[in-house]
């Protein structure tokens, strides 16, 4: 079985490419199959790659983000995508404003696959400059939810 997952951050440059670089090696990884991609709740940054200081410090920990580009997410998301998840409350809240009626798609926060961190919400690192605690979170969450999926 294909598990189709979209991360949604604010510009798509940092937070969501990194849970999408992140998420499918660890998938690979543990042989679990995935069909992963990643949006912006904004248009700013559409068909640029992420953020230069989140790829060097992704590339450190082995992860390559050089051939993302930023997208927008669309309404037609929700009927592409088995999960959709944010990063923060805010992309939550522009997600669902998104949703067509009739849709069921799941919408999740990403931190919600990872309890243990003790935090709801992955810090946008294009304001807090701690890239590595995103990828800390980034990690620990990508494996909650591999987890869960292994499980299904």
């Amino acid at each position: 079985m294909t598990h189709r997952v979209l991360f949604v951050c604010l510009g798509n440059i940092c937070r969501s490419p990194s849970a999408e670089g992140v998420f499918r090696t660890l998938a690979n990884s543990a042989g679990v199959t995935v069909d992963v991609e990643s949006a912006g709740t904004a248009g700013w940054h559409t068909d640029n790659p992420p953020y230069g200081p989140m790829q060097e410090a992704a590339i450190a920990r082995g992860y390559d983000l050089s051939d993302l580009r930023a997208r927008q997410i669309h309404p037609t998301d929700f009927a592409q995508f088995d999960l959709i998840i944010g990063m923060d409350g805010s992309n939550i809240a522009d997600i669902e404003a998104l949703r067509p009626t009739g849709s069921t798609t799941p919408v999740r926060l990403f931190l919600d696959y990872a309890p243990e961190t003790g935090r709801k919400e992955v810090p946008d690192p294009y304001y807090t400059r701690d890239f590595n605690e995103a990828l800390d979170l980034v990690e620990a969450a990508s494996r909650g939810l591999i987890a869960q999926l292994g499980e299904q």
